[in-house]
């Protein structure tokens, strides 16, 4: 009789556990509920502990994930006033033997991370780094016919990974699973809110995979899936085509179908990461140049640029996001990529671009849900000169940064950034229209500058009343006329603040008034500031 209760007892025991357990991982979640990002009215917020998040990040370079580098990383992400960082992990790294984890690295960073409280994105540098598999463990490199490469069409083996690869695709689900298996257990405070699945996928120097088994694959039929009118309308194909992807695709038949597998691939890895733990995950893009519809041998082939990304967003739905990674010159294009990536249905984040590139913050701010250069920790990609320009606007920006979220989410945030040749701009603020004069300093009146000069101005307006707004820029002077029923009657600025956020709230420097204010509105020069402008009409 003993038996019997001491085993009834033994199991009541366990079943209290598991109800204990599962009571304080309730509480962890309700305390520290894991970010996810929502969508309201075509834009989109990354909530952090349940409010809205801007990331203003740094990305670390690609080969800083070793204990002895982390110091100079953390010394960099303090200067920057970086309130994120975005860092990889290496495939080779955490599984140095088959099967065998090590996840050592990850518990250093989520402690470090916490001591600098800072959060992290992580960047799984997985099958894909750069088209490559450079990152994949030694013990699959020393087995490449079971874990083969892209077979070009002249019948030669490419330097990237193919999307046919089962052996692959199951090693690296399994790894990635592993991690956030990991990640859900040693994180309850959610210091990790965004993960990167795999980098810049696709391949250099081929179309597509022109193995035997992608040749058989490329003969049948296209998925039904991609037959949907919507989404060939978006790929600019008769709704009615159906048959092989040759006799639906046309001349785009190729890089097609590498796409479909390359995200078909991928969505495999991250479902799996998911089915684990839940965090927001998102891919980024090697982008094409992004007017006209150059050929995909001019770029990296199946990854998800402007022109795959509704075949992207069919055959991938665990990923939330497509990342732009810019490093394109010139306005035009930078711009044009923002608004192709900033979608309704495709958030929009910038996890990689080259530091001198802060021109454009405003404008990612202002459209989407984060900004992080790249290479922070490397002196040579990035100068101090630009290194001091990115810490001046997140010093500014970060302690604002919830409000930031916040606004965007709610569409009050409008920005202009200064062209070549373009020195003025406008913008619509309902009862107001702002007028932006880029420049150093002239009057409004003024004849344009006659020293030549980068055109590096910007400005962000946000609206907080129909009558009260935050101008921030660098190189420009606000002013504002009438608009609407409003339009002709004589105003004036009721008050101007200079300031700074501080626990969620405006802090008042001075009152500019007099010079400050008379001379064609308020100036900000190099030195990104902060104002609180109230108008009014007479």
């Amino acid at each position: 009789m003993k038996q019997p209760l001491l085993r009834k007892c033994a199991v009541c025991v366990l079943v209290l556990a598991a109800l204990m357990a599962g009571s304080v991982l309730r509480a962890q979640e309700k305390e520290h509920p894991i970010p996810q990002l929502v969508t309201k009215d075509g834009r989109h917020a990354l909530l952090v502990d349940g409010e809205p998040y801007m990331i203003l990040a740094g990305q670390s370079d690609n080969s800083s994930t070793w204990p002895k580098m982390l110091p100079g990383v953390w010394r960099v992400i303090e200067e920057m006033h970086a309130n994120t960082l975005q860092i990889p992990l290496y495939w080779e790294q955490v599984e140095p033997e088959e099967g065998k984890y090590d996840f050592s690295m990850v518990d250093l960073l989520l402690k470090q991370a916490r001591e600098h409280e800072v959060r992290l994105i992580l960047t799984w540098f997985g099958t894909w780094k750069n088209g490559s598999n450079h990152y994949m463990p030694a013990w699959m490199k020393l087995q490449p016919k079971k874990y083969p490469n892209v077979v070009g069409k002249d019948g030669r083996p490419v330097d990237s990974p193919s999307p046919h690869a089962l052996a692959t695709r199951e090693a690296d689900a399994k790894a990635f699973a592993a991690l956030m298996r990991h990640l859900k257990e040693a994180d309850p405070q959610r210091t990790v809110i965004l993960v990167q699945v795999e980098n810049e996928p696709g391949t250099w120097g081929s179309v597509r995979d022109y193995s035997k088994e992608a040749e058989r694959l490329f003969g049948q039929p296209v998925p039904e899936a991609l037959l949907k009118p919507e989404v060939l309308k978006a790929l600019g194909v008769d709704a009615r085509s159906e048959g092989t992807w040759s006799e639906v695709f046309g001349e785009r038949a190729d890089e097609y179908f590498h796409a479909w597998l390359v995200a078909s691939y991928i969505e495999y890895v991250a479902a799996a990461g998911r089915e684990e733990y839940p965090l927001p995950m998102f891919v980024n893009v090697a982008l094409r140049w992004p007017f006209g519809n150059p050929p995909a041998t001019n770029y990296e082939s199946g990854g998800p640029t402007d022109n795959v990304i509704p075949i992207w967003k069919v055959a991938a739905p665990s990923i939330c996001l497509l990342a732009p990674d810019i490093y394109l010159q010139g306005d035009e294009p930078v711009l044009k990529v923002l608004e192709l990536y900033a979608r309704p249905d495709n958030a929009l984040l910038v996890p990689e671009t080259s530091s001198d590139r802060v021109k454009y913050l405003y404008e990612i701010v202002g459209k989407g849900i984060g900004y992080s250069p790249f290479g922070i920790d490397n002196p040579v990609k990035v100068a101090v000169r630009q290194h001091d320009a990115i810490a001046a606007e997140y010093r500014l920006l970060a302690p604002m940064a919830r409000q930031l979220a916040r606004w965007s989410f709610e569409g009050r945030i409008f920005t202009a950034v200064e062209r070549e040749k373009q020195s003025e701009s406008r913008i619509d603020l309902g009862q107001w229209e702002a007028v932006l004069q880029f420049g150093t300093g002239r009057h409004a009146g003024q004849r344009p500058d006659t020293v030549p000069r980068p055109a590096d101005g910007k400005a962000m307006i946000v609206r907080l009343a129909d009558n009260e707004f935050l101008a921030v820029g660098t190189h420009c002077r606000f002013s504002f006329r009438p608009v609407g029923k409003n339009a002709g009657k004589p105003w004036q600025y009721l008050r101007v603040e200079e300031g700074y956020y501080e626990n969620g709230e405006f802090q008042m420097i001075r009152v500019l008034n007099g010079d400050q204010t008379d001379w064609g509105g308020p100036y900000i020069g190099d030195k990104p500031t902060l104002l609180r402008i109230t108008l009014y009409t007479r």
